[in-house]
C-alpha cells in the first residue's frame, strides 16, 4: 500500500515469515498512526525495490495486518526525488525519478509543502472553510479534526452525525462521528460526496494540528479523481479530473 502520510515503509509479520528473516526484538520503532502510537519489531532486508525507487540495507518495522488486505506499506522515505504516477481508472500506480516536469496537459496544479516528516501538506477548503490539508494515499477515508468540525458548525448546524470508529496502523480504535460535508476544494477542484469522519485523533496533536482546521484527505476522495500524480522534486500535485468533481470555483455557505 502507498502511504503518503508514513514516513517509513513496513511490512507485515507474515512477510517477515516468508523470507526467512527473523523479527529483531532489539532493534524497535516507534509507529505512530492515526488512533495510537506502538512500539514494534522490525527485520533488516537487502534492498527495497518499486519502479525506479531501491533502497539498499534497510530495516523494516513489523505492523499488525490490518491493512486491507495489504502485506505491507510503501512510505516516503526515498521519493523526495521521484514521481508518482496514480491511475485510478486502470489501477495503476508508477514510480519514477522526476525530471522536472510540468502537468500534462489538462492537468491541474496544486503546490504542496513537505514537512520534516515528509507529509504532504497544502491549503483546502470544506465548503466555505480553510483547512490545512494532508495527502493520504495510506487512508481508506478522510478525517478531520474537531477544530475543522467547529469551525463548520459556525457556518452551519444543519449536519446529520452518525458514530464511527477509526482504526489506525497500531490496531487501535478511537470513536468518532460521521456526517456528509460540504464538498472538498482542492484549487479550482471540488471533490463531491466525501464523507469525513471527525473526533480526537491523536495523529493530530502528533502533527501540532489540534487548534486549526485540518483534514486528512483519504482514497474515498482522491479515488473520485482520474489520475493523480504526486511529485515531489516540484513539490506539487498534478490533478486530473475528467467525470468528477468540478473545475470551476463556487461558493459555499
Amino acid at each position: 500500500m502507498l502511504d503518503t502520510g508514513a514516513n517509513h515503509s513496513a511490512v507485515t509479520a507474515s512477510v517477515a515469515q516468508a523470507l526467512g528473516i527473523p523479527v529483531d526484538e532489539s532493534t524497535s520503532f516507534a509507529l505512530q498512526g492515526v488512533t495510537g502510537s506502538a512500539t514494534v519489531p522490525s527485520i533488516r532486508v537487502d534492498n527495497l525495490l518499486v519502479g525506479d525507487l531501491m533502497t539498499s540495507s534497510t530495516l523494516l518495522p513489523i505492523v499488525p495486518d490490518a491493512l486491507g488486505g495489504a502485506q505491507g506499506v510503501l512510505g516516503t522515505e526515498g521519493l523526495l526525488d521521484k514521481r508518482i504516477f496514480i491511475d485510478f481508472e486502470r489501477d495503476r500506480i508508477t514510480i519514477k525519478r522526476s525530471h522536472n516536469g510540468r502537468a500534462p496537459y489538462g492537468f491541474v496544479t496544486i503546490p504542496v509543502k513537505i514537512s520534516a516528516q515528509h507529509l504532504l501538506m497544502t491549503t483546502a477548503r470544506v465548503g466555505s472553510v480553510r483547512a490545512i490539508a494532508i495527502i493520504d494515499t495510506g487512508a481508506q477515508t478522510s478525517i478531520a479534526n474537531l477544530a475543522l468540525r467547529q469551525e463548520l458548525l459556525r457556518h452551519r448546524s444543519r449536519y446529520v452525525f452518525t458514530d464511527d470508529e477509526v482504526t489506525g496502523a497500531t490496531d487501535a480504535v478511537t470513536k468518532g462521528q460521521d456526517a456528509a460535508f460540504p464538498p472538498i476544494g482542492l484549487g479550482p477542484i471540488w471533490i463531491e460526496g466525501a464523507h469525513i469522519t471527525t473526533g480526537d485523533l491523536q495523529i493530530f496533536g502528533a502533527w501540532k494540528l489540534t487548534n486549526t482546521p485540518a483534514i486528512l484527505i483519504g482514497m474515498d476522495a482522491l479515488g473520485t479523481l482520474d489520475e493523480l500524480v504526486i511529485d515531489y522534486r516540484r513539490h506539487e500535485l498534478q490533478l486530473l479530473v475528467r467525470h468528477n468533481g468540478i473545475s470551476t470555483e463556487r461558493e459555499y455557505e
